[in-house]
């Protein structure tokens, strides 16, 4: 997925939001180009390390702006953009970008995990896991495989503990969505005041950490218009947030590469939860999701068809979950103080973030190169 006025070598690309599944976004090469010169000391603006303070810096490494579009100047309010209604309307209450998945992309997800290997990929890994186990036992959740030959009926499944009712499986999302929220937006919280404090370039992870934020809110706001919380769920929540907000603030100064692993590695639950309600609902057991039409709401954010269902919704929302596993895994993989973030200008494609955990330093540096090429070229051929 290009990101906002990417000027690609097309001159149809536009603002906004673009595809994911764009043939524009280049495919991941199974071969790597020498290394930049990360820690020789010399300035190289198309390396993972950006300039920092009040040194120049390449187009692009804070994010994009306006005027680096060569070729369009109409702004947010193109169809692509926010909105599908006429110019001078907005409508939704996200501004930020997103991905939008072709039917390709939404189906190539994949459930994977990632062999914990350093002392803190185990502890972020360990306190996920605990994380889940506890959330699993307080909500009596199991989801234990069905037997193949199993003649029970929902009632009978639900009893034993193989499958949710539609009601279970809503509180589940609403809960987890309402603390998903949460990690993007303390760390692109305390990255602003990092760079305010020390009066130096962030080299574009703010950005990123805020889509991040955005997108897992709107998830909450899609679920939403499907039941209305009673008070002791909203209280429980109002805990629930305060306790993980303050804890993941104080993680994060401690270290914000321990805090992306840990993001990553519950964001693989999360794709785990999505990929286990899709096949609950394809396989008839969700009876009162099975046709239901997707909410006007995700209509416009994912730029759904008109008659999607709330089927097409989920496996958008899992494709959400997958795009953020695989930038905290590749976040975690980089230099938190130095390195430039290799999604600031542009995102792989599903079938990129679908099937891997994440770039290696090396995959990001090539990938920010890439980046920086696309957008010399794009200018040259505006010329």
């Amino acid at each position: 997925m290009l990101r906002t006025a990417l000027v690609c070598a097309s001159p149809a690309c536009r603002i906004g939001i673009l595809h994911s599944g764009s043939s524009l976004a280049p495919k991941l090469g199974t071969t790597f180009a020498t290394r930049a010169l990360i820690h020789s000391g010399q300035p190289n603006n198309n390396s993972l390390t950006g300039k920092r303070i009040n040194e120049e810096s390449t187009t692009g490494t804070e994010g994009f702006h306006l005027k680096d579009s060569a070729a369009s100047k109409q702004g947010l309010t193109i169809p692509d953009a926010v909105s599908t209604l006429p110019p001078t309307i907005v409508r939704g209450d996200w501004v930020l970008f997103h991905p939008v998945y072709s039917q390709e992309e939404i189906k190539a997800v994949e459930v994977l995990q990632r062999e914990a290997k350093t002392i803190s990929d185990k502890i972020a890994c360990n306190l996920v896991k605990l994380t889940r186990w506890g959330f699993d036992f307080v909500s009596g959740y199991k989801h234990k495989p069905v037997p193949a030959d199993s003649k029970m009926s929902l009632e009978e499944l639900k009893k034993g503990g193989y499958i949710l009712d539609e009601k279970a499986w809503l509180s589940r999302i609403l809960f987890l969505e309402t603390v998903a929220g949460v990690p993007g937006m303390v760390a692109a919280m305390l990255r602003h005041l990092t760079s305010l404090r020390l009066m130096r370039r962030d080299s574009g992870w703010i950005h990123t950490l805020l889509e991040e934020a955005e997108n897992e809110r709107m998830h909450l706001m899609t679920f939403m218009t499907l039941r209305r919380p009673s008070l002791f769920f909203r209280g429980l929540v109002l805990g629930a947030q305060g306790v993980f907000f303050n804890l993941f603030f104080l993680s994060y100064i401690i270290s914000p590469r321990t805090c992306h692993r840990f993001v990553a590695y519950l964001e693989e639950e999360a794709v785990l939860t999505y990929t286990r309600c899709i096949q609950d609902i394809e396989s008839g057991r969700l009876p009162e999701w099975s046709n239901m039409p997707a909410p006007e709401i995700a209509k416009d954010y994912w730029r759904l068809d008109p008659g999607a269902k709330l089927l097409d919704v989920i496996y958008a929302v899992r494709s959400d979950e997958s795009t953020h596993r695989f930038v905290n895994h590749s976040l975690a993989n980089l230099d938190t103080e130095t390195d430039v973030n290799p999604f600031a200008l542009r995102e792989p494609d599903m079938l990129v973030k679908g099937r891997k955990l994440g770039f290696s330093r090396e995959e990001a540096e090539k990938y920010v190169l890439e980046s920086h090429q696309m957008l010399e070229h794009g200018k040259a051929d505006s010329k």
